[in-house]
């Protein structure tokens, strides 16, 4: 006799299960084991049935048999409904779990919830114990806010439970619930879940999950210190105490536990990452030092320390602790760990100490690694400037042109590094040069004819730059640089004012707290006579970030405006960050003003 369990299999090659549910469509929440999920070949079905699902012994006669691949060939050919309809129609004929799961799996993938739940209750009707089906049906109950139902289902489990599953399934239910649109009603029906079980650490340490769900921090923590009260070590508790508290509270409660509970590992690395964030640095070196003497390999708190001891400028302490990290990467190849940071912060160290011939040694190391990550052509990049710093610019930009890229946007970044180069060894006429050309490959790229405009203004060519930028808004409608560069340019040669006022409005528009937004809004406020609002626009700019330029302006303003002392104040800190700034020196010498 021929089974349905190998029809199934046998129709492996007429189809997939359905892909992950669509947005706006409920999914299994994840509460219980992991679930082998809609991505599985169809002969899966038949090979990870439950244990517990009661598999009806059907022979596959050819009526049946016709039925499971005509539906997959007509699921396979876009024709979900026929293809719904006949497998369903053949689950509720053999009584087959498996047929009502594949009907429900077409159904998601064509984000039809109806006929999804009229599967998934039949599936769960016929493999009662299938955590799969329940969770599936459980994501459809949440969903449509069936919070009774959900009570209902969970209160059942826990009756049906041992004491030692209540845990799991309390936390599962919080979870679940955790997803609800109404919080309050969700925590609600977590207490009428829990409410016969008050006895029970597991059941305050759901509650206090809920609550915090819920935003009743005071409420999490005083069930957390219940919890914490049944079974003092408990790690979960203390942690949901520090994530209900204020900072300072949550440091000294975690402290304080860690203290009664050494070896409380995850407590102490939560502890640790507060002090980080706190800016206690040395704090948390000692406890990612005492977290390493517990378990030396470990490859996290050994990054963690490099990176603290490199913030706190003990060098040689933080290339110890790379080099380390590195050795064990090596010596574990396959836990796939990205040496990347590691490798970076080397060379960073490495320019610290004035070792150039270092640092490129690091940075080539990447190379060596298999899976280009995102920051490998940034990389390349930094050898480059590196390379040319040293004096050996040829050798960069050859650097650059032998770069391979992988499309069309990395061969933009690379054709915008080499004009940097160019720039910085103040080789404009060249960079010019090399950007033309890359305009012409890619007339199209808003970011490309951005920075060929910015190059184009500083070498005084206004006419292209203008035509750049206005290609560049005609490109990205959205770009607010391109608005405010084509403003700013207007306001500083005084000319077209009110186009440029409508341009830096619109810039500001997108972006409404860019400084060097503001600082442009005031600029060209200035040029209009709008002394006040200049100032306002120009003071709020600063505050955002004390640039040079920003603080130029603003003096200028203040200085027409009859605020002398205030106008010298900004000048002489725009000095103090850029001695050598050419629009202090021409703004002094043109209001004949020595700060």
């Amino acid at each position: 006799m021929i089974s349905v369990a190998a029809s199934l299999s046998g129709c492996a090659n007429f189809g997939t299960f359905a892909q992950h549910a669509p947005e706006q469509m409920p999914t299994a929440p994840d509460l219980a084991e992991p679930s082998n999920g809609p991505h599985d070949k169809l002969a899966v079905l038949s090979e990870k049935a439950s244990a517990n699902d009661k598999l009806p012994d059907v022979a596959l006669n050819e009526e049946l048999l016709y039925k499971i691949l005509t539906s997959e060939i007509a699921y396979q050919r876009g024709n979900w409904q026929s293809a719904y309809v006949t497998i369903l129609g053949a689950a509720q004929q053999t009584r087959d779990p498996r047929l009502a799961k594949r009907a429900a799996e077409m159904a998601l993938a064509v984000k039809q919830p109806a006929e999804a739940l009229t599967a998934i209750r039949l599936w769960r009707e016929l493999a009662p114990e299938s955590s799969e089906a329940s969770q599936y049906y459980l994501g459809f109950m949440i969903v449509n806010g069936n919070l009774a139902e959900i009570q209902k289902i969970y209160s059942e489990k826990l009756q049906s439970a041992t004491p030692q599953q209540y845990g799991l399934i309390m936390l599962q239910a919080q979870r679940l619930l955790a997803r609800a649109r109404d919080k309050k009603a969700a925590f609600d029906t977590l207490e009428e879940i829990l409410s016969p079980y008050k006895a029970s650490m597991e059941a305050h340490l759901a509650l206090a999950q809920g609550a915090y769900n819920n935003n009743d921090n005071l409420r999490a923590i005083s069930e957390a210190k219940t919890a914490l009260a049944l079974k003092p070590d408990s790690q979960l508790a203390i942690l949901t105490i520090a994530q209900a508290s204020s900072k300072p509270d949550a440091l000294r409660e975690i402290a304080a536990f860690v203290e009664k509970n050494p070896d409380s590992r995850d407590v102490r690395l939560a502890y640790a990452s507060m002090l980080i964030e706190m800016k206690q640095l040395d704090k948390a070196s000692h406890e990612f030092e005492r977290l390493l003497r517990d378990k030396p390999d470990d490859v996290a708190s050994i990054y963690t320390l490099g990176a603290l001891a490199m913030d706190s400028g003990q060098f040689k302490l933080a290339e110890k602790y790379f080099l380390s990290y590195l050795a064990i990467l090596e010596a574990h190849p396959e836990e796939e760990r990205d040496p990347t940071p590691s490798l970076v912060n080397l060379a960073q160290l490495a320019l610290e100490r004035k070792d150039n011939a270092a640092a490129l040694n690091w940075l080539s190391k990447v190379d060596s690694y298999e899976g280009k990550n995102a920051a490998w052509l940034n990389i390349q990049f930094r050898r480059a400037q590196i390379m040319a710093k040293d004096g050996k610019l040829k050798e960069a930009l050859e650097f650059l042109k032998n770069l391979k890229a992988a499309n069309d946007g990395e061969e933009i970044q690379i054709l915008q590094a080499q004009s940097q180069l160019l720039r910085n060894a103040k080789r404009a006429a060249e960079a010019m040069t090399v950007m033309e050309n890359a305009a012409l490959r890619f007339p199209n790229n808003p970011d490309l004819l951005y920075d060929y405009a910015m190059l184009a203004e500083s070498q005084k060519n206004i006419p292209l730059m203008e035509a750049q930028l206005k290609r560049v808004i005609e490109l990205a409608p959205n770009s607010q640089h391109a608005y405010n560069a084509l403003g700013y340019s207007y306001a500083d040669r005084n000319i077209h004012l009110p186009e440029a006022l409508s341009l830096i409005e619109k810039a500001l528009q997108i972006a409404p707290e860019d400084p060097f937004i503001l600082d442009s809004l005031g600029w060209v406020k200035f040029r209009l006579g709008q002394h006040e609002e200049a100032e306002q626009a120009l003071r709020r700019a600063y505050q955002l970030r004390a640039d040079p330029e920003i603080a130029i302006h603003l003096g200028e303003v203040l200085w027409i405006a009859g605020k002398h002392e205030d106008a010298r104040a900004f000048w002489r800190d725009a000095k103090s960050k850029d001695a050598d700034n050419e629009s202090l020196k021409s703004t002094l010498l043109r209001l004949n003003v020595k700060p």
